[in-house]
């Protein structure tokens, strides 16, 4: 899906177009039952994948009032309908097992939220982070060595789409983006 095709609002954050298919490649949501996204901004993450998956149940958690009102908004712009809108600060309650959990943002509690979502994945599920923060990478790295996973990989995404100057163009920079995959594990198979 498109940037464009998602409402947007000042310092709410969302996952751009080319690292959305990256996040939502490495999820392996094709046989999943439950998805749930952290840090949901937009619900750019959320409503891609419940597009793509109708019969996946979604969860998208959310604090900022703001990202949940432009969320809200999005939901209805795109008739998604089977995506549960919790506005809440992870880690937090969560009664339900997930076949993949996305990290967009973290407030601050990244350790605690990647024990939160490894506690909350079913064997095999897939835990997907991204970071534009260097030092959330190098965090999140140290901390996974330490938790039951693996197939832990990490890319670095940098994406200059063509933008218009004068009468020609120029690839414009986004920020450079970090995304960290691995499977959720026993103790004693992890790698």
């Amino acid at each position: 899906m498109k940037d464009s095709e998602f409402l947007r609002a000042d310092k709410v954050p969302m996952t751009k177009q080319e690292v959305r298919a990256v996040v939502l490649d490495r999820l392996a949501l094709g046989q999943a039952q439950r998805f749930v996204d952290v840090g949901a901004g937009t619900g750019s993450v959320a409503i891609e994948a419940a597009l793509r998956f109708p019969e996946l149940a979604v969860t998208a958690i959310e604090k900022n009032d703001h990202a949940v009102a432009i969320m809200q908004q999005n939901l209805s712009h795109h008739a998604v309908a089977h995506i549960e809108l919790v506005q809440a600060i992870a880690p937090c309650e969560l009664s339900v097992a997930a076949d993949a959990i996305f990290i967009g943002g973290s407030g601050g509690n990244l350790t605690a939220i990647i024990d939160w979502a490894l506690a909350h994945l079913t064997e095999q599920g897939r835990l997907v982070m991204t970071f534009i923060l260097q030092d959330n990478l190098h965090q999140a790295l140290e901390h996974l060595k330490n938790c039951p996973i693996r197939d832990l990989d990490c890319t670095q995404i940098m994406v200059s789409p063509m933008t218009p100057l004068g009468s020609s163009y120029y690839f414009k920079p986004n920020n450079p983006t970090f995304v960290i995959s691995c499977t959720r594990c026993t103790k004693g198979s992890a790698q």
